[in-house]
């Protein structure tokens, strides 16, 4: 039985069908975890969406940042952006269980036999494993709760910048979403900063989160992410695998194998 993580799809069913079939992806057999933003801009986000919700048992998935904006927009009846490419998702037939069971997808995975935790944008080096699962199991049953539309209208803050500052619940379930699926860059007294979106450059302030020290106790703790196309996936580190390769722009689609650690990649068709 082979165990993968695959990076960012975005939308880009022909590449993620092209390297399952690389892969020889075996769904009886096999298992797939996915990092998120399963959806927007890329050409079928509904065919992805249909994937992994047909295959539940052997396809999983965390929720990035672009999927918690297709459930908000969903939800408040909102007008999906026309550059996202999701219209055809708010018209199918099947939107309801889609939407529903993407709701219902966690911020993070965590998989003792690897001691690996899949997420979308990473961990903020103010959390330990514990607290890191257990601040997404809290803001998962808030966007899966009856209060669930109060929270999505108030998911977009960019702030509190610290954990430590984070009070209410609102303001911890802000902090959590930022940290899980839109988090890249630190200042260096460990405030987030959402400002910057590019690759890392040496004269710059900002540090990227992987770069920040961290508790010992997740020395042996490796984290797998997507969301930062920008790095290429590339971290300097293999304790942090970074596995958004930008497909959706053009490069390429990033499988790991989590027994072997080897990559495979699928160019953009």
């Amino acid at each position: 039985m082979a165990q993968y993580v695959i990076g960012d799809l975005q939308g880009c069913f022909k590449e993620f069908k092209a390297i399952l079939a690389t892969l020889a992806f075996n769904p009886s057999q096999d298992t797939l975890y996915l990092v998120g933003d399963i959806v927007a801009r890329g050409p079928d986000s509904l065919s992805c969406l249909r994937f992994i919700k047909d295959n539940a048992s052997s396809v999983k998935t965390t929720l990035g940042n672009h999927d918690l904006h297709l459930i908000s927009t969903f939800l408040l009846n909102k007008q999906p952006n026309p550059k996202d490419l999701l219209a055809d998702i708010f018209t199918a037939p099947d939107r309801n269980e889609l939407i529903e069971y993407l709701q219902a997808r966690p911020l993070a995975l965590f998989l003792p036999e690897f001691n690996s935790l899949v997420c979308h944008a990473g961990l903020s080096p103010e959390w330990t494993l514990a607290q890191a699962l257990k601040a997404a199991k809290i803001a998962e049953q808030a966007y899966q709760g009856k209060d669930a539309r109060y929270y999505l209208a108030n998911m977009y803050q960019n702030g509190p910048t610290r954990w430590q500052d984070a009070k209410t619940e609102i303001e911890k379930f802000c902090y959590t979403i930022n940290a899980f699926t839109r988090m890249r860059y630190f200042t260096s007294d460990f405030k987030m900063d959402l400002s910057s979106k590019g690759s890392p450059a040496q004269d710059s302030p900002l540090i990227p989160w992987f770069e920040l020290p961290r508790a010992s106790s997740l020395n042996d703790l490796t984290v797998i992410f997507g969301h930062w196309a920008a790095l290429e996936g590339k971290t300097n580190s293999n304790q942090f695998q970074a596995i958004d390769t930008g497909c959706v722009w053009g490069q390429a689609l990033t499988a790991l194998n989590l027994e072997t650690q080897q990559r495979t990649q699928q160019k953009s068709l």
